[in-house]
Formats: C-alpha cells, structure tokens, sequence
C-alpha cells in the first residue's frame, strides 16, 4: 500500500510528546476505529494473505486498532495504541531491489498444484502486523525486538516500514528482502520523513551488536550483505538506502517529491530548495531520512504535511495557473487514502490519559483530524459504526463525502474546508484541555468515555454543518443549472 509517514521525536514537538503518524493509501478502504478486548485477541491467528497461522503469546493487552470494515482481506488494523502507551504504525510500503531479493526472496504463499501436496504458507504482510505486536510489546525497543524475531522466523511477502513510539522513543524498522531487517532510533531533537522508499540513510553496527542503544537488525545482516556484495557505499560510510533500497526512474515522479516537500515545510530557510543551485530538488534520491526542524512540530503542522499537494509551487493540481508541470507529481494527501491516525504520547500526563489518537478518514486534503483518548474499553459509535453502506452517521463516511464533493469544485471550496478543519481542531485542543484539567484534579479517569463521547458530538456538529455546505455548493457548479435569464 502506498502511504507517507512522518515521525517526531520528543524534543522537536510542541510538548515534549511523542508523534507518529501515517497515511494509509489504500484503495478507497472503508476503515473505522475499535477497541480491542484482550479476550477477543485470538489465541492462534491466521492470515488471509499469506495463509500462515501463528500461536499468540498469553495475556495479550487492550489496544486500539484502525481495521477495515471488511475482514474478506484480513484484518489491517493499520494503525494502534496499547493500554502500556506503546504506539505502532503499519506499514509504510518501502521499496528494494534485485540484488537484495536475488539473495533472499520475499516469502509468498505458494498453493498445491497437484493432489496430495500442501499448501505453502507466505510470510506475514501489513495485515498482520500490529495485530501480532502490539498487544504484547510495553516499549518501542520491544516492538522492534518482537517484530524483528517474527521477520527472521516466519519472513515476509512485501518491503514494508514499521513505526513504534513509547513516552521516550520511537523506533523505526524496514524490512530487507524475506527475512532480514534494521532498525534506527529517532533522534529526539529530530523528525523523519518517509515517502515509499527505503528510507534510513545511516547506520552503524558497532552500536547494533553492541549496545544496541540506536541501531538494531537481524542477528546475520554483515555476513548477509558481504557475502551477497551488497554494499554499494564507495566513500567508506555505510548508507543503507544505497545498499537496500531502490534506485528506479519513477521514485522521481512517486516518492522522492513527498520528502522534498516535507522537508521545505519544516525546514524553509536551513537549506535551498528551490531554484538552479537548490541543495535538493524534487527529484534528489539524497533528501535526508531525518531533520532537526526550524521550530517545534503541532499535531497541525503533522496534519498540514500529510494533507497536502505542492501548495505554493508549480505542482499543485489545483493551481488556476496552467503551469506544464502542474499535477506531475505523486501528491500526499492523495483522495484514495482510507485512515490516517496521529499517535501521540505524552509522557508528562498521568499514565491514564497520556494516549491521545487524532483521527482522520478519506482524503486528508479535505478532511479534519479529532483527537480521542486512547486508553478506553470503547470508542463512540460515531468512530466505531461503520458499515459498507454510505452513511452520515459516522465520521468515514461523512468525511469521504465531503472530499468527494469539494475537490471538483476546489476553488470554491477551499475556504468551507479550512474553516471546517480549524473548527474541528480547536475544538479538539479546547475539549482535551478541559477534561485533561478535571481528570487530573480529580483523579476521576473515568471522564475518558465522556470526554470521548463529547469530541465526538463536537466533531459531527462541525462535520455536517461542513456537508450542507460543500453539498450546497456543489450543486450550484451542476453543469445542467440553467436559468430564465440565461436565454
């Protein structure tokens, strides 16, 4: 699946929390935000995709999840956070290249041919991840530690990255080839961009057989890459986005752009960007996996970035300008996304109420994000009732129609939109200010279901005050309007 992550490190947000987030780019995927009980955490799971079933460990803890509304594929749950305020994000769909899988297939399952043979089980994918991990992990450092064991004893069918955040750190794992994987700690002081490609830059095996107190991989990744000559470095520094990731004509139209972007939004005046003599161009394949940002990064800009579409350059698709190079490249906020969750800890609140996930559904361009608490046994019915049928009574839905009807008419929607957004925001900043004050004066925890109940009423106030007005609006552009007067 095609998705764009971005990653925050503790010191580079506005409070000291912790943020990762993605865009899930499926196809249009009917998605929904649950509870999941540990005891409807199956004890034996078995996949659909790759037909490989796996016995779970014991006790199994409470976590949200982002499934589809259809399990005909699977579960997908996309995105999570457990009731230890341990977050994961998968997958960012990655890329590699030929020299890597020559040396180590992706594990693909593999039906009998002939009667009397068995099936050959594939290896685990993105919908299977966080299913398999989160319920199980109580820091970051463990999500890579269990998720990296599962890789090198079952394998993979597809390159994917993997996020995890705890309170302190986050994480971030990419597959290489079927079985292998390495892993980088973000900086705190730093944020990482991730645009399907492989993305970590640096690394350093000392620290990862050593300390590990950085860096980690599968317990064979040096004799793997000597005796297979991977390593294609020439200046006697390890880059392993060189070594493992692609090197293809149409990361310039897909991927590299969205890192570009990225990086001009939080970091407009560190390097050039723009011009004949930029330092990167849309285009560089050497746009850096991280950055210390020019000034501290909010939810907002979290969402700005993962919702946009080269505004304030010649790309934009939705410039009245007819510039040639308008709409070349691979936007991110694109209008087949399903979910996109924020996941943010805040480790200078109680345990009870650290967990803050800000939800969106459909595209993000002209979606808004509302933040609910996480630590719950229940998400309201306006995030958690979703059907296959359209619908305004929850938030996908309400959202998807939304995009549906203003991106025709951009130029006159525009404006209803942000007002939308906003709306929704500061109204979710002012709602989780209030009940964070009452919960922690109190102690009384229990406010979580009502502070979610009451964002949620919030949040489809503005949403179908924003429908009536895209509705209204893009019935005024029917090409079949004709009036008296226009004879």
């Amino acid at each position: 699946m095609a998705c764009t992550t971005i990653l925050v490190g503790k010191k580079a947000s506005y409070d000291g929390s912790t943020m990762i987030a993605r865009n899930d780019d499926g196809f249009f995927d009917e998605k929904k935000l649950i509870v999941v009980d540990p005891k409807k955490q199956p004890k034996k799971y078995k996949s659909v995709i790759g037909h490989l079933e796996i016995e779970l460990p014991e006790n199994p803890m409470r976590y949200t999840s982002t499934p589809s509304v259809s399990d005909k594929n699977g579960i997908w749950a996309a995105n999570g956070i457990n009731e230890a305020n341990v977050a994961m994000t998968a997958t960012e769909t990655i890329t590699s290249n030929p020299l890597v899988l020559g040396a180590d297939p992706y594990v693909k399952y593999v039906k009998a041919e002939k009667r009397g043979e068995k099936d050959k089980a594939g290896g685990l994918g993105e919908e299977d991840l966080v299913v398999l991990v989160i319920p199980y992990i109580r820091s970051a450092r463990e999500g890579v530690e269990r998720l990296g064991s599962l890789l090198e004893k079952y394998g993979t069918y597809e390159p994917n990255g993997i996020a995890f955040s705890d309170a302190d750190e986050i994480w971030w794992l990419e597959t290489i080839g079927g079985h292998h994987w390495i892993a980088r700690r973000v900086r705190d002081e730093e944020y990482v961009i991730m645009p399907n490609q492989f993305g970590i830059d640096k690394f350093d095996f000392k620290d990862a057989f050593g300390a590990k107190k950085e860096y980690m991989c599968s317990a064979d990744l040096k004799e793997f890459i000597r005796e297979n000559h991977l390593d294609l470095n020439n200046d006697g520094t390890f880059n392993p986005r060189n070594v493992f990731g692609s090197h293809s004509d149409s990361d310039h139209v897909y991927n590299t752009p969205r890192a570009w972007f990225m990086g001009r939004y939080f970091n407009p005046t560190s390097y050039r960007w723009d011009g004949e003599n930029a330092d990167f161009k849309p285009e560089s394949d050497n746009i850096p996996w991280s950055f210390v940002p020019e000034r501290k990064i909010t939810p907002e800009d979290v969402k700005y970035i993962l919702s946009s579409y080269y505004q304030g350059t010649p790309y934009n698709p939705y410039s009245s300008v007819n510039h040639p190079e308008k709409g070349i490249y691979r936007t991110i906020g694109i209008g087949r996304t399903g979910v996109m969750a924020i996941l943010q800890i805040r480790g200078y609140m109680p345990k009870e109420i650290q967990a803050l996930e800000w939800i969106s559904f459909g595209s993000n361009a002209f979606n808004a994000s509302l933040p609910v608490y996480a630590n719950i046994d229940k998400m309201p019915k306006y995030l958690s009732n979703v059907t296959l049928d359209v619908s305004t009574e929850n938030f996908y839905w309400s959202s998807r129609l939304i995009g549906a009807l203003a991106d025709p008419y951009y130029g006159s929607a525009i404006q209803l939109i942000e007002r939308y957004q906003a709306a929704v925001a500061n109204g979710g900043h002012r709602l989780v200010h209030e009940y964070d004050a009452k919960m922690k004066d109190t102690g009384d925890f229990s406010l979580i279901e009502k502070a979610n109940e009451e964002l949620c009423d919030m949040a489809k106030k503005e949403t179908v005050k924003c429908l009536n007005q895209v509705l209204l609006n893009a019935s005024k552009g029917m090409k079949n309007n004709y009036n008296r007067a226009d004879n």
